[in-house]
């Protein structure tokens, strides 16, 4: 039998399946989604789930299980099961759904902390760092850099400049597979029960570093492409696995594009060190553009803060704010429509 403590299973989730219509069913955590099929870890083993047609048709992508969600299921034949129903959610990372405006994406649940995953070679991008964090503080979830391929040289001088606006929001970590006390302290990072989920572009290593802290290969990993000199794409799926007496892992396939699902422009300045000089504008409702007695700008011109870092924020924030006004105007063009159904239903006296 599965002990699904090691999973994360508390008496908080326990507390929260008492609550559901289907409380005398098995439970259990999605550990793999391949797109109608779920595979779902129980006390009594691996279950290939599906979805109860209501569940499939009636919740938005984005509310259907993800990789870490505790969801309910009937069983059946051996290894086998419906889901039934899905715990109430906590600690989701999200992502803007590509090609949509407002639409989003959730890649995982119940997460406790995040690697960002950077190689420190030419895939090293301190504005895709920024836009990874901010998403993650979102969701209240713990981010955590891990500069990977420290074996390589680079300049450390450098990379720590690149990043000292960013080392008060997250602790920072530099790991090779190939140095064995680095995957040790990281390692020692997570705690048994604890979710981490491994973000960063493709061929940065987040497959070996989960290989490696597990200390065996249960992920599929490739070598450097010889025509590019750069790690290679693996992952095709997220994934969740477990780390002997630890946490829970979950690798995520690299992304070339991470769009902001943020409910909240005006935490921008806050987690990109910029708070201390928004308090001293003379405008409260300073944009931080071209406003008079702007302290941020002020900053900006005598090197306190970087050109780089501002630039980041006012293209952080515009998207921020796109999305959160997108998705405020979509509420309430559902919120007309739901009230305008409940009058038509009220007219011909469906109940």
């Amino acid at each position: 039998m599965i002990n699904l403590n090691t999973y994360g299973w508390n008496d908080k989730l326990d507390q929260l399946k008492q609550m559901s219509t289907f409380k005398t069913l098995l439970h259990g955590r999605v550990a793999v989604v391949h797109r109608t099929c779920y595979e779902v870890i129980s006390e009594n083993g691996l279950f290939q789930c599906e979805l109860t047609g209501n569940m499939m048709y009636g919740k938005p992508d984005f509310e259907l299980p993800c990789t870490g969600d505790w969801v309910i299921f009937q069983a059946f034949d051996e290894n086998k099961g419906i889901i039934v129903d899905m715990l109430p959610r906590e600690r989701i990372l999200y992502r803007k759904k590509s090609g949509t405006v407002a639409d989003k994406q959730a890649i995982a649940s119940y997460v406790d902390k995040a690697f960002i995953v950077q190689s420190l070679d030419d895939n090293f991008n301190v504005r895709r760092v920024e836009r990874f964090m901010v998403q993650i503080l979102e969701a209240s979830i713990q981010p955590v850099l891990v500069l990977n391929k420290a074996d390589l040289n680079f300049d450390r001088k450098k990379a720590d400049e690149a990043i000292k606006h960013l080392v008060r929001q997250m602790p920072v970590f530099f790991t090779s597979i190939h140095q064995p006390e680095t995957i040790l302290l990281l390692r020692e990072f997570i705690s048994e029960g604890e979710t981490v989920v491994f973000v960063g572009s493709s061929g940065v290593g987040k497959s070996s570093l989960v290989n490696a802290l597990c200390g065996k290969p249960v992920l599929l990993t490739s070598g450097i492409s010889l025509s590019t000199g750069k790690g290679r794409h693996t992952s095709t799926r997220r994934e969740m696995v477990l780390m002997n007496s630890s946490g829970v892992l979950i690798d995520t396939p690299g992304v070339r594009e991470f769009g902001l699902a943020v409910d909240s422009p005006e935490t921008l300045t806050e987690m990109l060190e910029i708070s201390d000089y928004v308090k001293s504008c003379r405008f409260k409702d300073c944009e931080h553009i071209s406003e008079p007695g702007c302290a941020v700008l002020e900053a900006v011109n005598n090197g306190s803060i970087e050109p780089k870092v501002y630039e980041s924020y006012l293209k952080l924030k515009r998207e921020a704010w796109h999305f959160s006004a997108s998705e405020h105007e979509k509420r309430k063009r559902e919120k007309s429509f739901s009230k305008l159904v409940d009058e038509v239903k009220k007219r011909k006296g469906i109940s």
